[in-house]
């Protein structure tokens, strides 16, 4: 049975660990060697995931399959270059939404989404905010059927290598 519940300082080694490894099943052929390490140590080292649960701007969800991270989401303030006709009001960033591969289909992303989409209009937001890399069509899919619409193109750094993603809205 799956649990959710808000990450606590002591989740930040596992909930690093399993970010890592998340991050690098989906992408980590399309890098170099020390491209991956360096965006790695800088998202989920010690100043990154692991650094924001404990910062009020964030607020990371988790899912469980008994003590073992499946999945979370990372809900905060945007940091993205919005097109100024993208973004409406005031805006939360969903920075983060994985999942691990057994759990695809399972029903976590969209429970995580859900709960992203919920918390940033409890928070006030008129709109969220994402970027998804440009190939990850499956990513791409499910945000749109929750009604996120492809607003622009975003140059997401990867180490020395630049990434397309796609800048994606909704309006809540």
């Amino acid at each position: 049975m799956i649990t959710y519940r808000d990450a606590v300082t002591q989740d930040g080694p596992q909930l690093a660990q399993m970010a890592r490894r998340c991050f690098t099943e989906t992408f980590g052929t399309l890098y170099r060697q020390s491209d991956l390490a360096a965006f790695l140590d800088q998202a989920f080292g010690a100043t990154g995931l692991p650094g924001q649960i404990d910062d009020p701007a964030f607020t990371i969800r988790q899912a469980f399959d008994g003590d073992r991270i499946v999945g979370f989401a990372k809900l905060g303030p945007n940091a993205l270059p919005l097109p100024s006709d993208a973004a409406r009001g005031h805006v939360a960033e969903l920075y983060q939404l994985y999942v691990t591969g057994d759990q695809h289909g399972a029903g976590v992303g969209p429970t995580l989404l859900e709960w992203a989409i919920a918390t940033a209009r409890y928070g006030g937001a008129d709109t969220l905010a994402l970027s998804v890399y440009v190939d990850n069509h499956r990513a791409k899919r499910f945000y749109a059927r929750y009604g996120f619409v492809d607003v622009g193109r975003y140059d997401f750094p990867v180490g020395e290598t630049i990434d397309e993603d796609r800048l994606m809205v909704l309006a809540l």
